[in-house]
Formats: C-alpha cells, structure tokens, sequence
C-alpha cells in the first residue's frame, strides 16, 4: 500500500501544477479507494492520516501553509463517496448501487457546501455570475455580437442550469473513479462486481413518462424565472442524455443479436459525439427502445 500512499500525495501536489491538474484531479479518489478496500479501518486512517500530514508539510514549505489547508480541505470533501462506495466494494454490491450511491453522496456535499458558502455571505452564485460576464466581455466583439440572446439572459440561464452542472460533475467523477478504482482492485485479487454490458441496459419505464411530460411543458412554460422552467432547463438534457445512451445500448444489443460487426454500434457513437442533429433522434430511439418490447421481438425471430 506504500505505492497508494506515494500515489496520493503526488496526486494531491499535483492539483497545484495546471494544466496537469485537469487529469489529475479527476483521480484523487481511486487510491483512497483501493486503500480503503485493501486495508482495515485502522491503518486505512494511519496512512491517509500520513498522507495529508505529508502533503500538507510540503506545501507549506514549497508554498505557503494556507494552500496545503486547502489540499487537505480538498482530500477530506472527497472522502465520505470514498467511505459509502468502499462499504459498497466489501459487500460486493452490484455496480449500479456503488454508482448511484457514489453520486449521490459527492452531489449532497456539493449542495450542502454550496448552502454552507451562502450562510457564511461567500455567495458563490453571485461571484460565479460576476465571473461569466467578465468572460464574456472578454470575446472579441464579432462572437459576442455572433449570440443570439443577450448577455444577461445568458449568464441567467447558466446560473439556473448549476443543478445540472453539479449531477454532471458528480456523476463524471464516480464513474471515472469507480471503472479505475476496480480495475486496480480486480487486479489485486478483489472481486469487485462489473456493470452489465451496455448491450443489456435498460432504463426504468417511467423514465419515458417523465421525458413526455417534460417534453409537453417545456412548450408551454415561458416565464424563464419560474421555478418549473428552472426545473425543465435541468431536466430535460438528463434525460435527453439517458435516452441517447439507451439508444447505443439497443444498437449494441442488435449488432450482439444479429452478429454483426461492432464497427456499427462505434459508428453511433461517433454520430452521437459530433453530429448534434443525431442527439435528439438518438433519444428518441431510446424512448422506443424502453417504452415497446422492440428486443422480445427480435429475439422471437
């Protein structure tokens, strides 16, 4: 577990060193994890007690002691995701449960760090607003005046898409962490449970009802100050997003049915990533894929 440690200390320094910490902080979880799983409790917390006295000795030396509070501030946010999904790992739990587990916890933090900063009057929406006009005006008038919408309703939207953007992040991180974490773990000797073959995914059916409904407001609710306008501007490209990844699971599960190569379920994968028009037909591909017995059928003939 030496390696681990070492491991995570580089990590952690490395969040001072841009553009590397773009990478690097992506992987901040994945040796606290394999320490987590691999040790017992107890010398779980002797090493990533070591580890945060380490970075934090180094930083105050080559830096100043403030940024290596916020390396150790940092390192303790990620670990109660840490802490539910290495419970999780030790059960041998299915890897849907250690992915929505993981998310959701990461997303409470984030909301409740938010709710923190606004108590104590940081009010980071109003600095994360301050900052995206400055951003904007910064572009060189041709692309400013290239946009269709003004910059204030711009920036309004952005601020009232930040549910979004924080499921997002959450989501992005554990599952970075989860399929690195127990690779590493499998490899060691741990029999950590895989997702099914996205061939085999398959959403809930009242997903397609909430896309409907959402389908059917959204052209009828104007007032973008609105609670449920709010609620639509996040909702919709989530469950866009969920019925396009459904719509390549049922392309994987037709090339899988029908032997055919899996040069065509790559193909939509490429269309989905750099065609944008296919996005909202992939979706649509899905809805079918969920609301009808499309596959039965096909595994009749």
């Amino acid at each position: 577990m030496l390696g681990w440690s070492i491991a995570y200390i580089v990590l952690l320094l490395s969040i001072i060193l841009p553009p590397i910490n773009l990478i690097t902080a992506c992987l901040l979880m994945v040796p606290v994890l394999v320490m987590y799983v691999k040790l017992g409790t107890q010398r779980f917390l002797i090493h990533y007690i070591v580890c945060l006295a380490a970075v934090y000795v180094l930083s105050s030396m080559l830096l100043a002691g403030w940024v290596g509070a916020i390396m150790v501030s940092i390192s303790l946010f990620f670990l109660p995701p840490v802490i539910q999904m290495g419970n999780l790992y030790k059960k041998r739990a299915p890897a849907r449960t250690v992915l929505t587990v993981g998310t959701v916890t990461l997303l409470a933090e984030l909301l409740l760090s938010l709710i923190v900063s606004n108590v104590l009057g940081l009010e980071p929406v109003s600095k994360m607003k301050q900052f995206m006009i400055e951003s904007v005006q910064t572009l060189p008038p041709q692309l400013q005046s290239v946009m269709a919408i003004d910059l204030d309703t711009l920036v309004q939207l952005m601020v009232q898409m930040l549910p979004l953007y924080m499921i997002g992040f959450s989501l992005f991180y554990v599952v970075v962490s989860h399929w690195l974490a127990r690779r590493a773990l499998v490899r060691s000797g741990e029999s950590i449970p895989a997702f099914k073959p996205i061939r085999d995914w398959m959403l809930p059916k009242s997903f397609v009802w909430f896309y409907l409904i959402a389908l059917i407001l959204e052209m009828f609710v104007r007032d973008s100050k609105s609670i449920v306008f709010t609620m639509l501007l996040n909702l919709l490209p989530l469950l866009t997003a969920a019925f396009a990844l459904q719509a390549l699971s049922f392309l994987f599960y037709l090339a899988h049915v029908n032997r055919w190569n899996k040069v065509v379920p790559v193909i939509g994968i490429l269309l989905l990533l750099f065609f944008p028009p296919a996005y909202f037909l992939f979706s649509l591909l899905g809805v079918f894929d969920v609301a009808f017995p499309i596959r039965d059928r096909l595994t009749r003939k």
